[in-house]
């Protein structure tokens, strides 16, 4: 099993999530946004120099920054 964190990877990866790490405010935005463990994400494209990053979570857009993405754990799926 392979194991990132999501600001890590390349656009078009799929993920599934395994952990938000961090505490407070910040991991409980991550988690009411939807990326709680069991979750498939897309990495859909980057900004021009890294930072937001889009991804496609239940359907939806959302961009998070690096720092923020570097909180989430994820599991590259297989295709």
């Amino acid at each position: 099993m392979k194991e990132k964190r999501l600001d890590s990877l390349e656009p078009g990866s799929k993920v599934q999530v395994i952990e938000v790490q961090g505490r407070g405010p910040v991991r409980r935005r991550l988690l009411d946004m939807g990326l709680v463990p069991g979750t498939d994400v897309e990495v859909i494209r980057k900004a021009p120099f890294g930072d937001p990053i889009e991804y496609r979570v239940r359907g939806y857009g959302l961009s998070l920054r690096k720092s923020e993405a570097g909180l989430v754990c994820v599991r590259i799926l297989e295709d």
